[in-house]
């Protein structure tokens, strides 16, 4: 796994972690610059699987949401 893929799912497990439940079109359109191609997109829905196998994401249908593992990970990094 390359940096950008690790950074990429970074990005993408913040903005779960801020909003709680995404679709995964919503965080292409908060991720990427909206053009609709396949090659932003890829990216998104590849770290999406990457953190749900991790065990740090849930994924439901068309929606994403943090596991509570993830959060409870994320609160103990905010003290």
């Amino acid at each position: 796994m390359s940096d950008s893929d690790d950074q990429l799912q970074r990005a993408v497990l913040d903005r779960l972690l801020d909003i709680g439940q995404l679709s995964i079109e919503e965080l292409i359109r908060d991720l990427t610059a909206e053009t609709g191609e396949f090659a932003e997109s890829d990216p998104i829905e590849r770290a999406v699987r990457e953190l749900v196998r991790a065990g740090l994401a849930h994924r439901h249908g068309p929606f994403a949401m943090p596991t509570r593992a993830a959060v409870r990970f994320s609160e103990l990094g905010d003290g």
